[in-house]
């Protein structure tokens, strides 16, 4: 979207007076989302969400600050400045620890500039307090793509003698899960939980929940977290390319540099779309950084241009896949 089309939409928004909420459209759409139900957890579980949001516009969007309703949540910036097409997020952790039962909190997130806005999200749960995790969630760690990974964490629960965990669901499937029965005394139970990746999982952030299903009919299921990082053999930099705000026919050139543990060399360089050239004519050595040149020439249509960009490396691993953006504006 132009400079010129969020003005007009702030400024045409601010003759409606009747409607405050009205003018602050243009910083909602920038959200993914603006509600999340944590549903019903474990006390201790490290249960946290990420609003994830977008600068779909021209200007720098600075997230000035973000403040919570309750004490339960406890919001945060992940990154203040976004400029176009960069991706940030607001992170709500749901306080298990010191919280119980049903609770619920309106973060609401102020927008500084280009222009003032503030939004508001919205979220919820419920924590159980019969059901402990210790610690919180399976931490995988950072782990190397092509390598399993395993860990295990404490599931301790207070109240009927024979409460049991049947089984464990994953909708990965990656990961896999077993329990142990550790002790039984009286109301007190207690399982390890054994968390196991296998050797394929892509590289990336792992953000996700295991279910424990037991044999509790007024509660049958406890999600537990999980999360890691599988580390690419391949580092692009910089992750997102944005190639500017362009007139029509503008040549632009920009740098990406490709990084790996060991020299390797970079077999091709493509792009799903018209415009981009690559320059790989000194890549025939291997080395561990190199450094490619990408020029892209506007088209003669105004508007977002989104592609993306592959690298083919001699490593044998998932070949890097990074998007790229630019903005052709009106003559």
């Amino acid at each position: 979207m132009a400079r010129r089309t969020i003005q007009a939409l702030v400024g045409g928004m601010a003759v409606l007076a009747c409607s405050v909420a009205a003018g602050q459209e243009w910083a909602r759409k920038m959200f993914q989302s603006t509600r999340h139900d944590f549903g019903t957890v474990a006390a201790g579980a490290k249960t946290q969400y990420e609003f994830a949001l977008k600068n779909i516009y021209v200007e720098d969007v600075h997230l000035a600050s973000v403040r919570t309703s309750c004490g339960c949540t406890s919001p945060s910036i992940k990154k203040e400045w976004l400029k176009t097409y960069e991706t940030g997020a607001i992170e709500a952790v749901f306080n298990t620890r010191t919280f119980s039962g049903s609770r619920g909190a309106t973060l609401t997130v102020t927008i500084d500039k280009p222009f003032f806005a503030e939004v508001q999200l919205q979220v919820n749960g419920y924590i159980r307090r019969d059901v402990v995790l210790d610690p919180g969630a399976v931490d995988l760690g950072t782990v190397d793509q092509g390598s399993p990974a395993e860990k295990s964490i404490a599931v301790n629960y207070a109240g009927r003698e024979d409460w049991r965990i049947v089984r464990v669901k994953s909708t990965n499937p990656h990961l896999s899960a077993s329990v142990q029965q550790t002790g039984r005394d009286g109301g007190q139970v207690s399982y390890k939980l054994i968390v196991r990746m296998d050797d394929q999982t892509p590289p990336g952030p792992i953000s996700d929940h295991l279910v424990l299903v037991t044999n509790d009919r007024s509660s049958t299921q406890v999600p537990v977290p999980v999360q890691g990082m599988v580390q690419s053999g391949i580092v692009v930099a910089p992750a997102t390319l944005f190639l500017g705000v362009l007139q029509p026919g503008q040549k632009v050139t920009k740098q990406l540099v490709i990084k790996a543990k060991k020299p390797f060399r970079v077999l091709s360089v493509t792009s799903d779309g018209d415009g981009f050239q690559f320059d790989t004519s000194g890549e025939g050595q291997p080395k561990q950084v190199h450094l490619i040149p990408v020029t892209f020439v506007a088209g003669a249509e105004p508007g977002k241009i989104s592609k993306t960009i592959r690298i083919e490396t001699d490593l044998g691993v998932s070949a890097p896949v990074l998007p790229a953006h630019a903005v052709v504006a009106a003559k």
